[in-house]
């Protein structure tokens, strides 16, 4: 539970337009990319996953 309050002040923190890639926010926030040859998942450090197609 504090891993994710401590998520939620980071995000909190963030500029709400992202212009440019972010390092830090990138290591706070995602766990694993996988790319297959159709599409790719994303793997949040919340536990959440999304597929987006290619």
């Amino acid at each position: 539970m504090n891993r994710i309050k401590e998520l939620q002040d980071f995000i909190a923190g963030q500029e709400t337009d992202i212009t440019e890639f972010d390092d830090a926010l990138v290591k706070k926030l995602i766990e694993k990319i996988t790319v297959f040859s159709d599409h790719f998942t994303v793997e949040f450090k919340s536990d959440i996953t999304i597929e987006i197609e290619a």
